[in-house]
């Protein structure tokens, strides 16, 4: 839940006596942090309008709150452009997530032309911030040298740091590296560590990385329980990639997970 700034006071204003179309910095003043809690919890039509107000205001958390609400279409039409803005707005102020969220808007064409130089920037200065997020965003930059030049060994230090603070992609592309055998010895043990770690914490990409681990070694039944989780928090791109990897096994009980999965994305 963000913290508010003290743009709000506490106080034992009720929320429901203030329409929440006319909200002004009045209206904000009244509420206490765990007024403005409820606001955020209730209907999103209500709450856009107090976040939109406190975000006027000055309030970086909740230009950052409104600015994803815009970038996703989340309860209101979605305007990149608009929550690009929203994000820089509250980048300038030290906003370590809208410092990264900046990035993710240049890296993604979000808004605004794709551009990776400037993408990796942002990023850098979200993980100089301490953001872990901004850590792996700017570890894969430079890990595939893009908008930067490459330096695996840099990003790996990254990765790692980020892993201390428990985040679980940086968990699994430090998997990653150990399969691969970039700047540490290869080793398919350690990498299998690391995606169990991230499968285990909820990451997709472990889970996907876990079970090809699995299935590579003749646990098809293990690695078949991992995979069927995948589609619950995967993107749509990754979704295709896992449906081909699928499609592609040389296992009927996975290609037959493969055909359930398709037919239940095609009546989603």
């Amino acid at each position: 839940m963000p913290t508010w700034r003290r743009a709000v006071r506490r106080s034992s204003v009720s929320t429901s006596s203030t329409e929440p179309r006319a909200v002004t910095a009045r209206d904000l003043n009244r509420l206490d942090a765990a007024g403005f809690a409820a606001i955020l919890a209730g209907p999103r039509e209500h709450a856009i309008p107090w976040v939109a107000a406190a975000a006027e205001l000055g309030v970086v958390d909740a230009q950052a709150v409104y600015g994803q609400w815009l970038l996703d279409g989340d309860g209101i039409p979605r305007d990149a452009a608009s929550g690009l803005a929203w994000f820089k707005r509250a980048a300038q102020t030290g906003h370590a997530m809208s410092m990264n969220m900046v990035g993710r808007c240049y890296e993604n064409g979000w808004g605004v032309m794709p551009h990776a130089e400037v993408a990796a920037y942002w990023f850098r200065l979200a993980s100089e911030a301490g953001l872990d997020w901004g850590m792996y965003n700017y570890a894969t930059s430079l890990a595939l040298g893009r908008g930067v030049a490459e330096d695996k060994r840099a990003a790996l230090a990254l990765l790692e740091r980020a892993r201390a603070l428990g985040h679980l992609k940086s968990i699994n592309l430090i998997g990653g590296f150990y399969e691969e055998g970039w700047v540490v010895a290869q080793d398919a043990q350690a990498a299998m560590r690391c995606y169990a770690e991230a499968a285990e914490g909820g990451d997709f990409r472990g889970q996907f990385n876990y079970a090809r681990g699995l299935m590579a070694s003749g646990d098809v039944a293990a690695a078949l329980v991992w995979l069927e989780r995948v589609p619950q928090t995967a993107t749509a791109s990754f979704l295709i990639k896992l449906l081909a990897y699928l499609d592609a096994s040389p296992h009927p009980a996975a290609r037959s997970l493969g055909q359930s999965l398709a037919h239940a994305h095609l009546q989603a």
